[in-house]
Formats: structure tokens, C-alpha cells, sequence
């Protein structure tokens, strides 16, 4: 990445093109998918995390890809962040609710969160393992 593009320009980009990509992706599922269970949102979250922790642990400090900060924030904020979404989750979780739908709601909850944190960990520990082996 060139050295005079400010930081917030590379984190706006990325967020565009996640963005983007977020919303091809959602279109793809919700043809596949019509169910009342917000499954677009799980799996480009839960895709989204794996991505985030890959791209951490290769571009960390032990990493085996050595990349500028701005690559980084690119990626990780910018595209990573883009592409998953923690406000369409709460609006999907508060929509149930007020629906009176508290069993979808709590579903949504309790299926979201850990299937989240189990993306960026398996993310993350594929990233560990591949900066293991050798070069």
C-alpha cells in the first residue's frame, strides 16, 4: 500500500468493498434460504469471523505474511468489517421480540454468538498452524 493515502481511506475502501460483498453474499443466500431463522446473517458473520482471525494470526507478529499496517487495517477493519455486521444481528434479535417471537430471539442469541467465536477461533488457529509449518 502507497505511504501518502491516509489510513481512513484505506479503512473506507475496504469497508465499500465488504460491504459490497456482504450484500452479494445475502443476496445469494436468501435465494437458497427462506426461512424465518436469519441464516444469511450467521453464516457471512460466522464466515466474516474465520476470515478476521485467519488474516490475524498470518499477518501477526509470528505471522508468515508481513504486511503494513495500513494492509492490516484494510483487511481486518475495513473489509472485515464491512462485511460482517453486529447491527443487522441486534435489529434481526430486536424485530423477533417486538414481533413477540422470543423463542426465534433467544435462538438467534444463543446460536449467533458462540458459532461467531468459534469462526474467529478456527480462523485464528488455522492461521497458527500454517505460520507452523515450514517455509
Amino acid at each position: 500500500m502507497r505511504r501518502g493515502i491516509p489510513m481512513v481511506a484505506w479503512v473506507a475502501s475496504g469497508s465499500a468493498l465488504g460491504a459490497m460483498a456482504r450484500w452479494g453474499a445475502e443476496q445469494l443466500f436468501d435465494t437458497v434460504t427462506a426461512a424465518s431463522f436469519p441464516w444469511s446473517t450467521l453464516g457471512i458473520n460466522i464466515f466474516g469471523s474465520m476470515v478476521i482471525g485467519l488474516y490475524a494470526a498470518l499477518t501477526g507478529v509470528d505471522g508468515r505474511l508481513v504486511v503494513s499496517a495500513a494492509h492490516r487495517q484494510f483487511v481486518m477493519t475495513g473489509i472485515c468489517g464491512g462485511f460482517t455486521t453486529f447491527s443487522l444481528f441486534t435489529a434481526e434479535v430486536l424485530t423477533s421480540a417486538a414481533n413477540g417471537d422470543y423463542r426465534l430471539a433467544g435462538s438467534i442469541i444463543l446460536v449467533s454468538v458462540p458459532a461467531w467465536l468459534s469462526g474467529v477461533w478456527l480462523g485464528y488457529a488455522a492461521g497458527a498452524r500454517w505460520n507452523r509449518l515450514s517455509r
